[in-house]
C-alpha cells in the first residue's frame, strides 16, 4: 500500500496555513516567519506546534488565537487552496491500494482533498492523527491506516514532506520517499528528509511513480 501524507504533498497547503499561524503568532508579540514554522515543525499536529511554541516562549496565546488560524485557514482552503502540481497524474498512474495518513484533523483534511478532487482518490482509506493517540513524528497514524486497510506495515510506502513525518514513518516499520515538491520547500529540505531516512527524494510529482514502482517489492505487491 501507498500512504501518502496530505499537506505539501497532495494539497498545496502548508504556505498557507503556515503564513496565517506566522502571522498570528507575530501579532501575539512572538516574532515567527512561516519559513521559520516550516523548516522546524511541518508534519506535526497544529495543536501541538502551537502548544509547543507558548511552551518555549513561555506565555499563553491569546485566548481563541488558535481558533481564529483554524478558521482563516478553512477560509483560505475554500478560496486559495489548489491540489500540488502534477498530484493528479501521478496518482494515475499508481496502483492501488492507497491512503492518505495526516496530522491534520479529519473534517480539514477531508474537506482539502474534496476541494481538489482527489477525495474520491483515496476514499474511504482517509485517516488522521485525530483518531490516535499521538501525532507524527509517533508511528501510530501510519499503523492505525495499514491496519485499518489489512496491510502489514513493511508492506506500506509512505510520500512525505516532513522529517517528522518520515520518521513516522520508519518507526512504522514502513519505507519512505521523500517529497520536495510543494510551494513551501526550501534549501536543503531534500537532505534533511534523507538524514531522516527517506530512499529517495522527488522534487516533481511526474517523477514520483516511476519511484513508487522501483521500491515497490513483491511482498507489498502480494500485500495489496
Amino acid at each position: 500500500m501507498i500512504i501518502f501524507d496530505c499537506d505539501g504533498v497532495l494539497v498545496d497547503s502548508e504556505i498557507l496555513s503556515n503564513a496565517i499561524d506566522a502571522e498570528l503568532m507575530t501579532g501575539a508579540g512572538h516574532p515567527i516567519t512561516a519559513q521559520d514554522l516550516i523548516r522546524t515543525w511541518i508534519g506535526r499536529p497544529k495543536r501541538e506546534i502551537w502548544a509547543a511554541i507558548a511552551a518555549e516562549r513561555g506565555v499563553a496565546w491569546p485566548e481563541g488565537l488558535l481558533e481564529e488560524a483554524d478558521a482563516r485557514l478553512l477560509c483560505a482552503i475554500e478560496t486559495e487552496l489548489r491540489a500540488v502540481e502534477g498530484v493528479a497524474e501521478a496518482l494515475r498512474q499508481i496502483d492501488p491500494p492507497l491512503a492518505v495518513a495526516s496530522s491534520s484533523a479529519l473534517p480539514k483534511l477531508r474537506r482539502s482533498l474534496e476541494r481538489c478532487g482527489l477525495l474520491h482518490v483515496f476514499d474511504p482509506h482517509v485517516y488522521s492523527a485525530s483518531q490516535v493517540a499521538r501525532g507524527k513524528p509517533a508511528p501510530d497514524v501510519f499503523l492505525f491506516a495499514a491496519a485499518q486497510a489489512g496491510v502489514a506495515p513493511e508492506a506500506c510506502l509512505v510520500i512525505e514532506d516532513s522529517v517528522a513525518g518520515v520518521t513516522a514513518a520508519l518507526a512504522a516499520g514502513m519505507r519512505a520517499i521523500g517529497f520536495t515538491g510543494g510551494r513551501h520547500t526550501y534549501p536543503g529540505h531534500g537532505e534533511l528528509l534523507q538524514e531522516a531516512g527517506a530512499l529517495e527524494i522527488v522534487d516533481h510529482m511526474r517523477d514520483l511513480p516511476s519511484q513508487v514502482a522501483a521500491l515497490r517489492t513483491p511482498r507489498s505487491d502480494a500485500s495489496g
